[in-house]
């Protein structure tokens, strides 16, 4: 089990209010890519906060033994324990007002992938033939095309496509969707802020995937992004076994 990282500011923002960390566990791997919102240095502080809950979450809680429900459940549990933390420093400094963040994380063991998120970061599991999207945006758009308003194809220029309809810290409690992908040989998942879902195609991303080396996927990724003018920050979370 492998995992390679990246993250970078663009080419329009001020600063980077991406998150993103790896760490092992024994052998099994966890991955978190955060997207942080708000004015002022709030959406930087939202993101680092919430990935430093996470993993402080799960480490106390987190054992080998542990079953597919437990371990979900922890997942779940760690999402809300971020959602706690910020909800309550947003609350303590009127700057802070409206501090949030995205949150996809996903622990890969030797049979399974379990995936939770809130927000518009994604996470995709990389076949051998395509990308597949797991995760689904917590956006207005994307409730739209839920609810029957708008097509899919709308959805891609919608002018309230990144406006988030659930993210972590804005309300007091919050619930992540939750994903279990069994496996039996392999697997390779990409997570990503919308830095890089927002401007690349599934099949752009999937083509340098396929045309990249292990060490280098995050950075030309990464690259691939820039190339599109670079709008947003870019954050990337590749976990391989």
């Amino acid at each position: 089990m492998r995992y390679r990282f990246g993250t970078d500011i663009g080419l329009k923002r001020d600063e980077n209010q991406d998150a993103v960390r790896c760490e092992y566990y024994g052998h099994n791997i966890l991955a978190v890519v955060c997207d942080g919102m708000g004015g002022e240095r709030a959406g930087k502080e939202a993101s680092t906060l919430a990935i430093e809950e996470f993993f402080q979450r799960f480490s106390a809680g987190y054992t080998e033994s542990m079953g597919d429900e437990e371990i979900r459940k922890l997942l779940v549990s760690c999402m809300s324990a971020a959602n706690s933390v910020i909800y309550t420093r947003a609350r303590l400094d009127f700057k802070n007002f409206g501090m949030g963040t995205t949150c996809v994380a996903a622990f890969v063991n030797s049979k399974s992938a379990f995936i939770a998120n809130v927000g518009d970061s994604r996470a995709y599991l990389i076949t051998d033939k395509k990308l597949l999207r797991i995760t689904t945006d917590h956006n207005v758009a994307s409730l739209l095309f839920e609810q029957g308003k708008i097509t899919e194809e709308e959805i891609e220029d919608h002018p309230q496509k990144h406006m988030l309809v659930r993210a972590v810290g804005v309300e007091k409690t919050v619930l992540p969707d939750t994903f279990i992908l069994d496996y039996e040989d392999k697997i390779s998942l990409l997570l990503c802020s919308d830095g890089l879902s927002g401007y690349c195609s599934d099949d752009e991303i999937y083509d340098v995937i396929l045309n990249s080396t292990f060490d280098d996927v995050a950075d030309e990724l990464i690259n691939l992004a820039l190339s599109k003018g670079g709008r947003d920050n870019v954050t990337v979370a590749v976990v391989s076994d």
